[in-house]
Formats: structure tokens, sequence, C-alpha cells
């Protein structure tokens, strides 16, 4: 598997993952599918400093995608970013999803941020486990603040502290 920036060629793989979550899952609290135009708008929103990249398999297929957010507009929290991270449901369970996040760490790092933060549906344990894996910590859970598909959702979130001066790497 490969690592590297999304570019304006992988909006309508990544568009199409994201879609099937939007549609099908809790995963995200959308619930109206992207289209094309917002796709390229939310691109253009993942540059630079707060990134998205992309997991290439080795017939040149994007599976998977991630990307860092600003984690609130008040200009205190610019030290610190959100993360999200999709699988293609093809390719589950291959460590795409861990690859993602750890490159995703390294961006972060290489750009000086100091916190990042994961906000995870309640009982996603694949996603929780996957931020445990990489260093993540539990900080705290958001009881029923979403509701889709006629569910009251809660979110798990976490939180993991790095040093821009430090190696990221695998369990760290």
């Amino acid at each position: 598997m490969k690592y590297r920036l999304a570019a304006h060629d992988d909006a309508e793989a990544i568009r199409t993952i994201y879609n099937a979550e939007v549609l099908g899952s809790t995963v995200t609290f959308d619930m109206v599918a992207r289209t094309a135009e917002e796709q390229l708008a939310w691109m253009d929103e993942h540059s630079g400093a707060h990134p998205a990249v992309v997991a290439i398999d080795d017939r040149d297929r994007v599976c998977g995608f991630g990307s860092l957010s600003p984690y609130r507009s008040r200009p205190a929290y610019r030290t610190t970013v959100e993360n999200s991270v999709y699988v293609d449901s093809e390719a589950r369970g291959l460590g795409v999803g861990k690859g993602l996040l750890l490159e995703l760490l390294r961006l972060a790092s290489t750009h000086g941020f100091h916190a990042v933060m994961a906000r995870i549906v309640g009982g996603h344990q694949t996603s929780i486990g996957l931020h445990q894996a990489c260093g993540f910590e539990l900080v705290g859970v958001e009881r029923e603040v979403g509701r889709k598909f006629g569910r009251w959702l809660d979110v798990v979130l976490m939180q993991r502290l790095i040093d821009p001066s430090a190696t990221v790497e695998i369990g760290t």
C-alpha cells in the first residue's frame, strides 16, 4: 500500500468511499451524499497544514483516505487538529486505516501540531481500537449528541498529544 497526499484526481474515489458511509452507516453524521462540487471544495479545504491523504493499492486504486481538519475556529485551538479516516469496504482488515492514521500523525507532527483529536461514533470498536493502537487515549464521551437512522448516537472523544520533533512510529 502506498500513502500520498490527495490530489484533485482522487476526488471522485474519495467521494464514493465517503458517500457509502453517509448513506449506509453512522460513522459520519452527514446525512446527505456529497455532490462532485462539494467534494472538490472539500479537497481545496484539505491542503497545506490540513491535508487529505489517500491509500493506493497495487492497482493504483484509492482504497481509503484520511484528513486533518481544524479542531475549532478560535485562535487558541490552532495547534489542535481533528483526524478522519475512511476505508473502502473491500479494503478493510488490511491495515489501510492504520497506515492512513500514521501518515496523518506524521503530517501533524511535520506541521507542528500538538494535539490530534478523534471524534468517533459510540460503539464503533474498529475505529476506537485503531486509534488506541496508534497511541490515542479516551478523553470523554458525549452522550446522545447525534441522531441518525432514528437512533441517538454518542460520540467517543480520543486524543493523542504529539511532539513535533519526534518520529511517529507504529504503536507509539
